[in-house]
């Protein structure tokens, strides 16, 4: 996952939305405990940051490094490098011993991993049997009708570019395997609903564009998604300057479960 990332991080710092105080609040009611929390996948600290005003201790996880240089520096969270294929040894020396996190979270990122092994971790490290999971991801902004029309076709015709795994968010996480208990007083798993709302100039939504592995997949492949006239059609359907900030709206889906009372395989 990492090396999708690896040369647009700055981009990806500057412009990718952050994650509503709801969405926090929701998962924080369900944690019986705020003592750790393991945000795994972390980037540059989009959900950490928000986290660490919750819980006492996060403990922030990426396999890029350059992605953890950009993120915040906070007395209650503590960053670490770890490898692709994460080894319970390595697992447990960064993380912690078995049964000692009360929250495991992943935003935006559940679909790049190797979720059964990813999921035996989760459930090996989560305290026992109300230890939290929640994994979320936000599906593509919405600004207005004009716009979003032409968005939608750009995107479309990005596909091609995406791994195979883009699929799962724009499934909106249904159809990912989810070994999971409900929550007490929830039937199901989710996903649970919510969204953020951003402010973007059109230059600003542009470099977002530009942070999606699916635009560096294509540039290395000699082919700019944002050619001058699909940008001239941005800024046809922008209507204002340039320069303007506009609303944008980033649905997001959470599945959230507990871990239950013993380990069981993520089969």
């Amino acid at each position: 996952m990492a090396d999708l990332f690896l040369k647009q991080a700055n981009q990806y710092w500057k412009t990718r939305p952050g994650y509503p105080q709801q969405l926090f609040d929701f998962i924080a009611s369900k944690t019986p405990c705020h003592d750790v929390v393991w945000d795994v996948g972390t980037g540059s600290g989009q959900a950490a940051v928000s986290l660490a005003s919750i819980y006492k201790s996060v403990i922030g996880t990426d396999t890029s490094k350059n992605q953890i240089e950009f993120a915040p520096k906070l007395p209650n969270v503590r960053y670490e490098c770890t490898s692709p294929n994460m080894s319970m040894s390595e697992l447990e020396a960064k993380i912690g011993a078995e049964s000692s996190v009360d929250l495991v979270t992943v935003a935006q990122a559940l679909h790049w991993f190797d979720r059964d092994a990813f999921y035996n971790q989760v459930k090996w490290i989560l305290k026992k049997p109300h230890g939290v999971f929640a994994a979320w991801c936000y599906t593509t902004p919405k600004i207005d009708d004009e716009f979003d029309h032409v968005f939608h076709k750009f995107y479309a015709e990005s596909k091609p570019y995406w791994e195979s795994q883009r699929g799962l968010v724009d499934d909106k996480y249904t159809t990912v395997k989810f070994p999971f208990d409900p929550l007490d007083g929830c039937d199901h798993t989710g996903p649970f609903e919510f969204e953020t709302n951003q402010p973007m100039s059109l230059d600003a939504f542009l470099t977002y564009v530009r942070s999606w592995s699916a635009y560096q997949t294509a540039k290395d492949k000699g082919v700019e998604l944002l050619s001058d006239g699909v940008i001239d059609e941005f800024r046809k359907a922008w209507k204002e300057d340039t320069n303007v900030e506009k609303s944008v709206t980033y649905p997001i889906y959470l599945r959230i479960g507990k871990a239950g009372d013993a380990v069981k395989p993520a089969i």
